[in-house]
Protein backbone atom coordinates (compact mmCIF):
# COMPACT_ATOMS: atom_id res chain seq x y z
CA UNK A 1 0.00 0.00 0.00
CA UNK A 2 1.15 3.53 -0.77
CA UNK A 3 0.50 6.43 1.58
CA UNK A 4 0.86 10.17 1.15
CA UNK A 5 2.39 12.07 4.05
CA UNK A 6 2.14 15.84 4.50
CA UNK A 7 4.60 17.44 6.88
CA UNK A 8 6.47 20.56 7.93
CA UNK A 9 10.00 20.92 9.21
CA UNK A 10 12.60 23.39 10.36
CA UNK A 11 15.82 22.98 8.41
CA UNK A 12 17.99 24.00 11.35
CA UNK A 13 20.07 21.02 12.41
CA UNK A 14 19.54 19.14 9.14
CA UNK A 15 21.81 18.86 6.11
CA UNK A 16 18.82 19.18 3.82
CA UNK A 17 16.13 16.67 2.90
CA UNK A 18 18.03 13.95 1.08
CA UNK A 19 19.88 11.06 2.72
CA UNK A 20 23.61 11.68 3.11
CA UNK A 21 26.13 9.49 4.89
CA UNK A 22 27.19 10.61 8.33
CA UNK A 23 24.95 13.68 8.69
CA UNK A 24 21.34 14.16 9.87
CA UNK A 25 18.71 14.72 7.18
CA UNK A 26 14.91 14.97 7.22
CA UNK A 27 14.51 11.89 5.02
CA UNK A 28 16.68 9.87 7.38
CA UNK A 29 14.64 10.95 10.43
CA UNK A 30 11.35 9.95 8.78
CA UNK A 31 12.60 6.61 7.47
CA UNK A 32 14.05 5.69 10.85
CA UNK A 33 10.79 6.55 12.63
CA UNK A 34 8.57 4.72 10.12
CA UNK A 35 10.82 1.64 10.12
CA UNK A 36 10.59 1.52 13.91
CA UNK A 37 6.81 1.90 14.05
CA UNK A 38 5.89 -0.30 11.07
CA UNK A 39 8.51 -2.94 11.95
CA UNK A 40 9.77 -3.22 8.38
CA UNK A 41 12.25 -1.24 6.24
CA UNK A 42 10.54 1.86 4.83
CA UNK A 43 11.86 4.21 2.16
CA UNK A 44 10.38 7.70 1.96
CA UNK A 45 10.21 9.62 -1.33
CA UNK A 46 9.94 13.40 -1.03
CA UNK A 47 8.60 16.09 -3.33
CA UNK A 48 12.10 17.44 -3.86
CA UNK A 49 15.38 18.29 -2.22
CA UNK A 50 15.87 21.20 0.12
CA UNK A 51 19.33 22.50 0.93
CA UNK A 52 21.03 22.60 4.33
CA UNK A 53 19.12 24.85 6.71
CA UNK A 54 16.15 25.38 4.38
CA UNK A 55 12.68 24.90 5.87
CA UNK A 56 9.37 23.53 4.62
CA UNK A 57 6.00 24.73 5.86
CA UNK A 58 4.15 22.46 3.40
CA UNK A 59 5.97 19.37 2.18
CA UNK A 60 4.66 16.13 0.67
CA UNK A 61 6.22 12.67 0.64
CA UNK A 62 5.06 9.11 0.05
CA UNK A 63 6.02 5.69 1.37
CA UNK A 64 5.07 2.07 0.71
CA UNK A 65 4.35 -0.52 3.37
CA UNK A 66 2.81 -3.98 3.61
CA UNK A 67 0.80 -2.78 6.61
CA UNK A 68 -2.83 -1.80 6.02
CA UNK A 69 -3.87 1.48 7.64
CA UNK A 70 -7.46 2.70 7.79
CA UNK A 71 -8.00 6.25 6.59
CA UNK A 72 -10.37 7.25 9.41
CA UNK A 73 -9.62 7.90 13.05
CA UNK A 74 -10.80 4.42 13.98
CA UNK A 75 -9.38 1.06 12.92
CA UNK A 76 -11.71 -0.75 10.50
CA UNK A 77 -11.79 -3.09 7.54
CA UNK A 78 -9.01 -5.40 8.69
CA UNK A 79 -6.53 -2.55 9.20
CA UNK A 80 -3.93 -2.90 11.95
CA UNK A 81 -4.19 0.76 12.93
CA UNK A 82 -5.44 4.04 11.54
CA UNK A 83 -3.48 6.70 9.69
CA UNK A 84 -4.29 9.08 12.54
CA UNK A 85 -2.74 6.70 15.07
CA UNK A 86 0.41 6.34 13.00
CA UNK A 87 0.65 10.13 12.64
CA UNK A 88 0.33 10.52 16.41
CA UNK A 89 3.08 7.97 17.05
CA UNK A 90 5.36 9.49 14.43
CA UNK A 91 5.11 12.94 15.96
CA UNK A 92 5.89 11.43 19.36
CA UNK A 93 9.25 10.02 18.28
CA UNK A 94 10.33 12.42 15.52
CA UNK A 95 12.59 15.37 16.38
CA UNK A 96 10.72 18.48 17.52
CA UNK A 97 11.72 20.16 14.29
CA UNK A 98 9.64 17.74 12.17
CA UNK A 99 5.83 17.57 12.27
CA UNK A 100 3.67 15.17 10.26
CA UNK A 101 0.30 16.84 9.63
CA UNK A 102 -1.52 14.18 7.58
CA UNK A 103 -1.21 10.58 6.37
CA UNK A 104 -3.64 9.16 3.82
CA UNK A 105 -3.78 6.19 1.42
CA UNK A 106 -3.20 7.00 -2.26
CA UNK A 107 -3.10 5.06 -5.51
CA UNK A 108 0.03 3.11 -6.36
CA UNK A 109 0.85 5.54 -9.18
CA UNK A 110 0.96 8.60 -6.91
CA UNK A 111 4.49 10.01 -6.82
CA UNK A 112 5.43 12.83 -4.46
CA UNK A 113 8.21 14.09 -6.70
CA UNK A 114 7.29 13.35 -10.30
CA UNK A 115 3.58 13.99 -9.81
CA UNK A 116 4.11 17.56 -8.60
CA UNK A 117 3.06 20.18 -11.16
CA UNK A 118 3.91 23.33 -9.22
CA UNK A 119 6.15 24.21 -6.29
CA UNK A 120 6.17 27.40 -4.26
CA UNK A 121 9.00 28.90 -2.20
CA UNK A 122 8.79 31.88 0.14
CA UNK A 123 11.75 33.91 1.38
CA UNK A 124 11.42 36.22 4.40
CA UNK A 125 13.46 39.28 5.26
CA UNK A 126 13.16 42.08 7.82
CA UNK A 127 14.67 45.55 7.65
CA UNK A 128 15.10 46.26 11.38
CA UNK A 129 16.42 44.21 14.26
CA UNK A 130 13.77 41.81 15.54
CA UNK A 131 14.62 39.18 18.19
CA UNK A 132 11.61 37.05 17.25
CA UNK A 133 12.68 36.45 13.65
CA UNK A 134 16.38 35.69 13.70
CA UNK A 135 15.84 31.97 13.07
CA UNK A 136 13.31 32.30 10.21
CA UNK A 137 13.95 35.60 8.46
CA UNK A 138 17.00 37.39 7.02
CA UNK A 139 17.94 40.65 8.75
CA UNK A 140 18.73 42.70 5.64
CA UNK A 141 20.21 45.95 6.92
CA UNK A 142 21.16 47.49 3.54
CA UNK A 143 19.80 51.06 3.57
CA UNK A 144 17.15 52.22 1.15
CA UNK A 145 16.20 48.98 -0.60
CA UNK A 146 14.04 49.80 -3.62
CA UNK A 147 11.32 47.14 -3.51
CA UNK A 148 9.51 48.73 -6.45
CA UNK A 149 12.53 48.04 -8.65
CA UNK A 150 12.89 44.57 -7.10
CA UNK A 151 9.31 43.79 -8.06
CA UNK A 152 9.87 44.98 -11.64
CA UNK A 153 12.87 42.68 -11.83
CA UNK A 154 10.94 39.80 -10.22
CA UNK A 155 8.27 40.12 -12.93
CA UNK A 156 10.98 39.39 -15.52
CA UNK A 157 11.32 35.88 -14.04
CA UNK A 158 7.81 34.89 -15.13
CA UNK A 159 7.93 32.62 -18.16
CA UNK A 160 10.11 29.80 -19.47
CA UNK A 161 13.84 30.52 -19.36
CA UNK A 162 17.27 29.00 -18.89
CA UNK A 163 18.00 29.80 -15.22
CA UNK A 164 21.55 28.43 -15.21
CA UNK A 165 22.94 31.75 -13.93
CA UNK A 166 21.16 31.07 -10.62
CA UNK A 167 22.15 27.39 -10.37
CA UNK A 168 24.82 26.15 -7.99
CA UNK A 169 27.30 23.82 -9.66
CA UNK A 170 27.16 20.12 -8.89
CA UNK A 171 23.50 19.48 -9.68
CA UNK A 172 22.55 16.30 -11.54
CA UNK A 173 19.69 17.79 -13.59
CA UNK A 174 19.93 17.51 -17.38
CA UNK A 175 18.53 20.96 -18.15
CA UNK A 176 18.42 24.37 -16.49
CA UNK A 177 15.13 25.39 -18.08
CA UNK A 178 12.28 26.18 -15.68
CA UNK A 179 8.87 27.79 -16.07
CA UNK A 180 8.06 30.40 -13.43
CA UNK A 181 4.39 31.22 -13.00
CA UNK A 182 4.61 33.98 -10.38
CA UNK A 183 7.36 35.93 -8.61
CA UNK A 184 6.75 38.97 -6.41
CA UNK A 185 7.64 40.84 -3.21
CA UNK A 186 5.03 41.91 -0.68
CA UNK A 187 4.89 43.28 2.84
CA UNK A 188 3.45 41.10 5.58
CA UNK A 189 2.85 41.17 9.35
CA UNK A 190 4.58 38.41 11.36
CA UNK A 191 3.32 37.25 14.72
CA UNK A 192 4.90 37.91 17.09
CA UNK A 193 6.88 40.89 15.88
CA UNK A 194 8.91 43.62 17.54
CA UNK A 195 7.15 46.28 15.46
CA UNK A 196 3.44 46.77 14.88
CA UNK A 197 1.11 49.36 13.40
CA UNK A 198 2.65 52.28 11.49
CA UNK A 199 6.07 51.46 12.93
CA UNK A 200 6.12 48.20 10.94
CA UNK A 201 5.69 49.90 7.57
CA UNK A 202 8.45 48.78 5.24
CA UNK A 203 10.10 46.45 7.77
CA UNK A 204 8.70 42.97 7.00
CA UNK A 205 8.87 41.60 3.46
CA UNK A 206 8.56 38.23 1.76
CA UNK A 207 9.35 37.01 -1.72
CA UNK A 208 7.14 34.34 -3.28
CA UNK A 209 8.03 32.36 -6.38
CA UNK A 210 6.10 29.54 -8.04
CA UNK A 211 7.51 27.29 -10.78
CA UNK A 212 7.22 23.84 -12.27
CA UNK A 213 10.71 23.01 -10.99
CA UNK A 214 13.65 24.64 -9.25
CA UNK A 215 17.40 24.27 -9.61
CA UNK A 216 19.88 23.76 -6.82
CA UNK A 217 20.25 27.01 -4.79
CA UNK A 218 18.11 28.83 -7.38
CA UNK A 219 15.79 30.79 -5.07
CA UNK A 220 18.55 31.99 -2.76
CA UNK A 221 20.57 33.21 -5.76
CA UNK A 222 17.52 34.92 -7.25
CA UNK A 223 16.82 36.75 -3.98
CA UNK A 224 20.46 37.80 -3.65
CA UNK A 225 20.46 39.20 -7.18
CA UNK A 226 17.13 40.98 -6.66
CA UNK A 227 18.67 42.57 -3.58
CA UNK A 228 21.40 44.00 -5.80
CA UNK A 229 18.66 45.55 -7.93
CA UNK A 230 17.13 47.01 -4.77
CA UNK A 231 20.49 48.52 -3.85
CA UNK A 232 20.80 49.98 -7.37
CA UNK A 233 23.94 47.96 -7.99
CA UNK A 234 22.28 46.22 -10.93
CA UNK A 235 19.52 47.59 -13.16
CA UNK A 236 16.27 45.83 -13.96
CA UNK A 237 17.47 45.51 -17.56
CA UNK A 238 20.75 43.92 -16.42
CA UNK A 239 18.78 41.49 -14.28
CA UNK A 240 16.55 40.57 -17.21
CA UNK A 241 19.59 39.92 -19.42
CA UNK A 242 20.58 37.03 -17.12
CA UNK A 243 17.55 35.04 -18.30
CA UNK A 244 18.25 33.17 -21.52
CA UNK A 245 15.60 31.72 -23.83
CA UNK A 246 15.33 27.93 -23.77
CA UNK A 247 17.01 25.95 -26.49
CA UNK A 248 14.85 25.16 -29.56
CA UNK A 249 12.57 22.15 -29.15
CA UNK A 250 14.47 20.15 -31.75
CA UNK A 251 17.69 20.42 -29.76
CA UNK A 252 18.56 17.83 -27.15
CA UNK A 253 18.59 19.53 -23.70
CA UNK A 254 22.12 19.84 -22.44
CA UNK A 255 23.94 21.80 -19.79
CA UNK A 256 26.57 24.30 -20.83
CA UNK A 257 29.33 25.82 -18.71
CA UNK A 258 28.39 27.29 -15.34
CA UNK A 259 27.03 30.85 -15.45
CA UNK A 260 26.65 31.21 -11.68
CA UNK A 261 29.26 33.98 -11.43
CA UNK A 262 27.05 36.27 -13.55
CA UNK A 263 24.43 36.68 -10.82
CA UNK A 264 24.57 37.90 -7.22
CA UNK A 265 25.50 36.17 -3.99
CA UNK A 266 23.16 33.66 -2.39
CA UNK A 267 21.25 34.82 0.68
CA UNK A 268 21.16 32.73 3.90
CA UNK A 269 19.10 29.53 3.80
CA UNK A 270 17.38 29.81 7.20
CA UNK A 271 14.84 32.31 5.81
CA UNK A 272 13.75 30.12 2.89
CA UNK A 273 10.61 27.95 3.08
CA UNK A 274 9.17 25.43 0.66
CA UNK A 275 5.63 26.71 1.15
CA UNK A 276 3.42 24.83 -1.30
CA UNK A 277 3.18 21.91 -3.74
CA UNK A 278 0.43 21.23 -6.24
CA UNK A 279 -0.47 17.90 -7.89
Amino acid sequence: MRYRMDLAYSGAGFFGWQLQPGVPTVQEALEKALTTLLREPVRVTGAGRTDTGVNASRYTAHFDTSRILSCGAEVSGGAEESCAQLRYKLNAILPKSVCVTEIAPVSDDFHARFGATLRQYTYYLHRAKDPFLDDRSWFCAYPGLDFEAMNRAAACLEGTFDFSCFEKSGGDNKTSVCTVRRAFWEQYTPAPAAYSGPAAEGIYWRFTIEADRFLRNMVRAVVGTLTEVGRHRRSVEEFQSLLLPPAPAECTPSKGPSRRSESGESVPGHALFLSGISY
